[in-house]
């Protein structure tokens, strides 16, 4: 069963959620995180919280602030603040039942799934998929130019999926708090990493660069063939599958 919830940040801005419930009762959950400048509705995210759901889990997939329903301007996103609001989405899974907590999330969804499970004892597992967890590369999208007009006023702007965005100092000056090859180090939960050997947005090195980085708990799987947004129905399946099976092992 599917259900529209709305909740709030810390910010008091409202977020807009779409709710998996399963048959029965369940005390295991699932928050899902989506892409840059994207929505809850991917289609990627979409196959995974219904297979999810279907398998027994709750699932939560939800739009950052500034993207898609949800309230708040882009312009003031950060990484930092889309882990709280990560944290906030365990929230309100646990508010129906669950004990206990995964999460994943596509390219920079994973990449706040991770950050989220690297400071919330909480979190007990995660997954990403088509995400860079290796070290940041957060100008990598902007020209040449973009990158000098963001050093000379703070502030830059750009399109992505037909919106007009701008971006601010404060987002790079938050995302160099992360040291990414020091956490994944650390890093002493389960976690697996799904990405397509065809991504055109963040090359199938940069995970296994990640697994190579880890302390050894990390799982790869790369799907022969998939882009970065798994535009093919049969490599969204099989990347459904892959997390479905491994999050039910993690609890088994």
């Amino acid at each position: 069963m599917e259900e529209q919830v709305r909740y709030k940040n810390i910010y008091g801005e409202t977020l807009a959620g779409t709710l998996h419930l399963p048959d029965t009762s369940s005390d295991r959950g699932i928050v899902l995180g989506h892409c840059f400048t994207c929505t809850r509705h991917t289609s990627i995210l979409r196959r995974i919280a219904k297979d999810l759901s279907e398998a027994g889990f709750i699932v939560l997939r939800f739009d950052f602030s500034g993207n898609g329903q949800s309230q708040g301007e882009f312009s003031e996103s950060t990484y930092g603040k889309q882990v709280t609001e990560m944290e906030t989405a365990a929230d309100v899974i646990a508010s129906h039942g669950a004990a206990w907590i995964g999460m994943a999330g596509h390219s920079m969804g994973g990449l706040i799934s991770f950050l989220t499970a690297a400071q919330n004892e909480n979190v007990k597992a995660v997954c990403t998929v088509g995400s860079r967890i290796s070290g940041m590369k957060v100008t990598g999208f902007l020209s040449r130019t973009q990158r000098e007009i963001l050093e000379k006023t703070g502030e830059v702007t750009f399109t992505s999926r037909g919106r007009f965005l701008k971006i601010t100092e404060e987002f790079y000056t938050d995302a160099d708090r992360f040291d990414m090859p020091q956490i994944l180090r650390s890093f002493d939960k389960p976690l697996l990493m799904v990405h397509g050997d065809q991504d055109e947005i963040i090359p199938v090195g940069e995970a296994y660069k990640a697994r190579d980085m880890s302390s050894g708990g990390a799982r790869l799987k790369v799907i022969s063939g998939a882009d970065h947004m798994f535009s093919r129905e049969e490599d969204r399946q099989a990347v459904s599958q892959l997390v479905v099976e491994w999050f039910k092992n993690q609890i088994n």
